[in-house]
């Protein structure tokens, strides 16, 4: 090995280096530096971190709601005290400007605020004298070892959507984050153990597909969550649920933005401009294509010249909006999309191949804001997921035709309308078939009081992370029906099904 950090596993309450022969480099997505390495798992060390989990579990299931609750309460301290770490981190190793990795660590950090309330979610029903002297009631109670699949554009949030949840409900937890950028989810998972989390409670293990798959096989664990690519989700799901576990996937997306002629064109615009090239295209609820309704489509110029404006540059230096995409191979694809859109006839009215950079991140990934108009179904940069900074634009002439288009779609991530008209955007919410909506918002991601609920294509399993909805996935209601008697009273043989 050389000089270059090793990433380790978490195994029972131990930070351990893997025995593997086979390693991956984490690169600096805008120099190409090494930053470190990290091991794919052996399928021991895989064995060996569910086993302390499920060893782990005895104990930690029946630990009190306020200690769980008092440990999430630490934690949420300890990530607000290291937020700029952490966030230079995820930066390093993931690409995305210094803000938005804030960002990042900080839609994570509100789940765990939520995981601390966990004393008010966990709770039962109770119906008193349902029959003569019968109660019923329910009690929630854990699951057992469950786990966790996470993407590289999210490395912070998306792992806090998790184990927190998961582990507050009384689960242990095994995670495997994504093997492309893991040291900020490492540095977020040493202060969790350092606010409390007992040992074997969270384990780490890394790798690619036999890891995965390994999670999806192993007969421990019971619930599997996953964010990822609809290839990956897919097989997930099936894998996991043909093993007998719960599972839940949330997937690709292309998310639409419609924009009404009685928007206000200002803010629409600026809102587009955002969502569309916000940590260069690279998130699952990035608004990838605009939906331009009748004169809304003259303002095309307009958006063109607001996204010229956007400095495309290393997430660390000062005034970037968008940084790189997090590989080589990422940036191919993305330079290989806009060449498919050019051939299929739409016009390319913004390219953002090659922008001008400085020496030092000459090397990097770069890709800056491209836009597309008459772009339209069945062109390859409408069908699929790009997952980089290229905007297209759709023109139509009604809000019929905008719903048709967008109902047509197989995805369904999120929504985003902008108008100012309360009955357009009524019609809009009720006759949408997407998830999540966002009404003058582009990014409708709910905080954790309400659940993510991307729906159709972009989502497999009924119950979404984070949320009240979480609850239930993480838990299993037991239902107890009870009647005491007093001694002197005997009801004599009853042979039928009736409580009476």
């Amino acid at each position: 090995m050389s000089a270059v950090p090793t990433v380790k596993l978490l195994i029972n309450g131990e930070f351990v280096e893997s025995k593997t022969t086979h390693w991956r480099d984490i690169v600096n997505p805008a120099t190409q530096e090494v930053l470190a390495k990290v091991p794919f798992a052996t399928q021991d060390e895989i064995n060996a971190a569910v086993a302390a989990a499920q060893e782990a579990f005895k104990t930690w299931r029946k630990s009190p709601i306020s200690t769980r609750a008092r440990i999430f309460l630490k934690y949420q301290h300890l990530i607000r005290e290291n937020m700029q770490e952490l966030a230079a981190i995820l930066t390093a190793e993931q690409g995305k400007t210094l803000p938005d990795a804030e960002g990042d660590v900080f839609r994570g950090l509100e789940v765990v605020e939520y995981a601390a309330n966990i004393g008010t979610l966990q709770m039962g029903e109770l119906a008193t004298n349902v029959a003569g002297g019968v109660d019923t009631y329910t009690i929630l109670q854990p699951l057992g070892v469950c786990a966790g699949i996470t993407p590289f554009n999210f490395p912070a949030m998306i792992p806090l959507w998790m184990f927190p949840m998961a582990i507050a409900t009384g689960n242990t937890f095994i995670l495997k984050p994504s093997e492309q950028d893991p040291m900020v989810t490492m540095r977020l998972v040493e202060l969790a153990l350092e606010a409390g989390i007992p040992k074997g409670v969270l384990n780490v293990i890394h790798g690619g597909a036999d890891a995965v798959n390994a999670i999806c096989d192993h007969p421990d664990i019971k619930a599997i969550s996953f964010v990822g690519s609809t290839r990956v989700g897919t097989h997930v799901y099936n894998r996991a649920t043909q093993n007998g576990k719960r599972a839940q996937c949330m997937m690709g997306a292309k998310n639409h933005a419609v924009v009404l002629p009685d928007a206000n064109k200002e803010q629409a615009l600026n809102a587009l401009v955002g969502a569309g090239f916000g940590a260069a295209g690279q998130r699952c609820m990035a608004a990838s294509v605009g939906v331009l309704v009748g004169d809304a489509q003259k303002w095309i110029p307009e958006l063109v010249e607001k996204s010229k404006t956007l400095k495309t540059n290393a997430g660390a230096e000062p005034g970037t909006d968008l940084g790189p995409v997090i590989s080589c191979a990422a940036k191919e694809r993305v330079e290989g999309f806009i060449a498919k859109g050019v051939n299929e006839g739409a016009k390319l009215e913004l390219d953002g191949r090659a922008p001008p950079l400085a020496d030092k991140y000459a090397k990097g990934n770069f890709v800056g804001p491209t836009i597309f108009s008459g772009v339209k179904p069945g062109m390859e940069i409408y069908d699929q997921e790009i997952f980089g900074p290229v905007l297209s634009l759709v023109g139509v002439d009604t809000l019929d035709q905008a719903i048709e288009l967008i109902n047509a779609n197989p995805m369904g991530n999120g929504v985003a309308i902008f108008t100012q008209s309360g009955a357009a955007a009524r019609k809009f919410q009720e006759d949408i078939d997407v998830g999540q909506v966002g009404i003058n918002l582009p990014i409708p991601v709910p905080v954790p009081l309400f659940s993510f609920t991307g729906s159709r294509g972009s989502k497999l399993g009924d119950l979404g992370p984070y949320g009240k909805q979480v609850i239930l996935f993480y838990t299993q209601t037991k239902t107890v029906t009870s009647r005491w008697f007093d001694d002197a009273v005997s009801t004599g043989v009853n042979t039928t099904i009736s409580l009476k």
